[in-house]
């Protein structure tokens, strides 16, 4: 059942006053509204995002949660189909698409519908420069460029602020990572193929003025660590739905990637107690591991847990900036 819920962001010292970020939070000036679908009665809602001070915000149980229930579903903010994909999925939602299927690539109207506004500011540019660059970055290079296929997020997340359906603060309140000089060259020469292929659409100087090198670098660094790679699961019972999830990590089987706001304030631990999982679209659902008590922290595994102790921290700090002191690691597995 779908819950209308006004999710207040709190401090842990006191779970009444509204959150207050210095920037770059500043999108944090107002409530922000979420639709969450759950598995209980209305009241109270499942979870709520504090502020600590040991590991900034993180999202924690309001009520006692059973292993295996859906703890809420997430529409992504923005989504695009991975570069290496190896075979086609809708536009809007990466849902698969039949081998046939070359006449429209939506699945179904409403989709279409929704992401029209958008898809036609696309359509009107030529991305071959933009799309090669990025595309022949991440193929050739990911071992040392693992967010080569980001920029395509970004491409994304330009289309529908041109259009009018999103706003170029509208990812914001996600935390950014630490670029490296060298990062920062290199997304310089995308935001320049970026905006030559918007200015030789013809599209009017005053629907770009946001695409400043500035804003391109702001909202790639968010995304670099805010991401999710989508891996369809596909139907059938929870057990088997696991089952497929930890085997298309295996096979590096991502359809795309997706930014989410609610799910970026989970925290990582090797020893998650939740997880996302996606059935047959980038619509995410967040589902327990095993039961979770009234206040207790909710986290997920932002790697493959099969990895041993020093890959696994080798590749959050490379990945996401931090050294993992999560209890799996402390204790050496």
């Amino acid at each position: 059942m779908a819950l209308p819920l006004l999710l207040r962001l709190t401090s842990s010292s006191s779970s009444s006053s509204p959150l207050r970020f210095r920037k770059p939070f500043r999108l944090l000036a107002y409530t922000l509204a979420y639709t969450f679908s759950t598995t209980s009665q209305p009241n109270p809602p499942p979870i709520r995002v504090s502020l600590t001070d040991s590991v900034g915000r993180a999202v924690f149980a309001t009520r006692p949660i059973l292993t295996g229930d859906l703890i809420h579903t997430a529409e992504p903010a923005i989504c695009h189909p991975s570069p290496s994909s190896l075979h086609p999925v809708c536009y809007s939602c990466l849902a698969s698409l039949p081998n046939q299927s070359t006449v429209s690539p939506f699945c179904s109207h409403r989709c279409h519908q929704r992401s029209k506004e958008y898809y036609d500011v696309e359509m009107k540019a030529n991305w071959t420069d933009f799309d090669n660059y990025c595309r022949d970055k991440y193929l050739n290079s990911f071992q040392r460029n693992q967010g080569l296929k980001y920029p395509f997020l970004v491409k994304r997340l330009a289309c529908m602020i041109i259009s009018g359906v999103a706003r170029s603060d509208s990812i914001d309140i996600l935390q950014p990572a630490n670029l490296t000089p060298e990062m920062i060259l290199e997304m310089e020469e995308e935001f320049t193929l970026l905006r030559n292929a918007f200015t030789k659409a013809l599209i009017e100087d005053e629907q770009i003025a946001f695409l400043t090198k500035q804003w391109y670098i702001s909202v790639l660094a968010r995304i670099r660590i805010n991401a999710f790679r989508i891996e369809l699961a596909g139907g059938g019972s929870y057990e088997d739905l696991l089952s497929s999830a930890f085997a298309s990590v295996e096979a590096e089987a991502a359809v795309g990637n997706a930014v989410y706001i609610l799910p970026s304030f989970y925290n990582h631990d090797c020893d998650p107690n939740a997880h996302i999982i996606w059935i047959d679209s980038a619509v995410a659902k967040l589902k327990t591991l095993r039961d979770i008590d009234e206040g207790e922290e909710l986290r997920i595994c932002y790697i493959d847990t099969s990895m041993d102790r020093d890959a696994r921290r080798e590749l959050l700090f490379r990945g996401f900036g931090f050294h993992c002191n999560c209890s799996r690691c402390l204790h050496g597995d």
